[in-house]
């Protein structure tokens, strides 16, 4: 996963290094809310697109091309920054991914009103000029929830957000929170905030904190800070789930589970969709387990090796009834 990962960052850098911004023909923007670097998920976001971009470019006919910007982990500057991408009034389309982006943009649409906005990982119906798609986190939340339940011995489990969001709020904490009550009756959680996506050492410190209350099971889901939380559950012996990507390998025998989002995937079809004029502006998709964009890794070593034979078994009921339509987590 890291190998195709790092491959993807180093063949966009050979495609955007004979690109200026002064550019003729079609023009798509990927703005990056953070480091690709530093989030598997953002890697996959500009690898799709520039697959797709590749492909388009290949059968011929009018050229695609394609800047990046890396916003950095600072969120006070995203707002500034992708205004100043909008200003430039020369990218057809601007694509990203982050729930928080919806919010974002609208203001920047009042001054740029012909700006368009394809945004995943993300929900905005309505607007014209936004198109979204959120992945199922229902589904993720109650199934990394559900194996977090099966695992703790204290039943108690923690996550550890970087910032409250709608999504947040409202479908993630709750979901994991009925997905490790439904695992075992009477299981809680302890919901904390850093306040920002890149302070690891304040991710380590409230991991450490909650431990301390007999949590055995965190979920982080705050970006660079999720480290710190990784380090602490290390030194303390408790475990941590994942979210978004495959995160097994970050801390074998400590990460219990991995809940992904097929980003490329979604990535690639929404930048073909655009390219061929079909992108249903002003809708709200959601993928999940069935779309074949969300799935629960079950395959990996570092999962087979941490999680107990019997835990394995009912997860794998529950993926296999919510892909097979038989069950639906909302």
């Amino acid at each position: 996963m890291r190998k195709s990962v790092c491959a993807a960052i180093a063949a966009l850098a050979v495609f955007l290094g004979g690109c200026s911004k002064k550019t003729s023909g079609r023009t798509i923007a990927v703005f990056v809310p953070g480091i690709m670097d530093d989030s598997p998920v953002y890697a996959m976001l500009a690898a799709g697109i520039k697959r797709a971009v590749d492909d388009n470019n290949s059968r011929g006919g009018e050229q695609v091309s394609v800047f990046v910007m890396e916003a950095g982990t600072n969120q006070a500057e995203w707002g500034q920054k992708i205004t100043a991408l909008a200003a430039e009034q020369k990218y057809e389309v601007i694509i990203s991914s982050n729930p928080s982006l919806p919010d974002l943009v609208e203001p920047v649409l009042a001054q740029f009103p012909n700006q368009k906005f394809i945004l995943l990982d993300a929900t905005k119906a309505g607007n014209s000029n936004i198109h979204t798609v959120c992945y199922n986190q229902y589904e993720q939340s109650y199934l990394t929830g559900y194996i977090g339940g099966l695992m703790s011995k204290s039943h108690k489990m923690a996550l550890i957000a970087a910032q409250e969001y709608p999504v947040m709020n409202n479908i993630i904490l709750p979901y994991f929170a009925k997905g490790g009550a439904d695992a075992f009756d009477g299981t809680t959680v302890d919901f904390r905030v850093i306040g920002n996506w890149y302070d690891a050492t304040k991710g380590a410190e409230l991991s450490d904190a909650v431990i301390k209350t007999g949590v055995d099971v965190i979920l982080p889901i705050c970006g660079g800070a999720s480290q710190g939380v990784i380090s602490s559950a290390v030194t303390n012996g408790v475990y941590v789930t994942w979210f978004d990507s495959n995160g097994f390998d970050k801390a074998p025998g400590t990460i219990i589970s991995s809940s992904v989002m097929e980003q490329e995937k979604m990535a690639y079809q929404v930048t073909a969709e655009f390219l061929d004029g079909n992108t249903p502006w002003g809708s709200a998709k959601m993928v999940g387990i069935k779309e074949g964009f969300v799935d629960f890794i079950q395959d990996d070593p570092n999962y087979i090796a941490a999680v107990p034979q019997d835990v394995r078994e009912r997860v794998a009921v529950l993926v296999n009834q919510i892909r097979d339509g038989e069950r639906e987590i909302k």
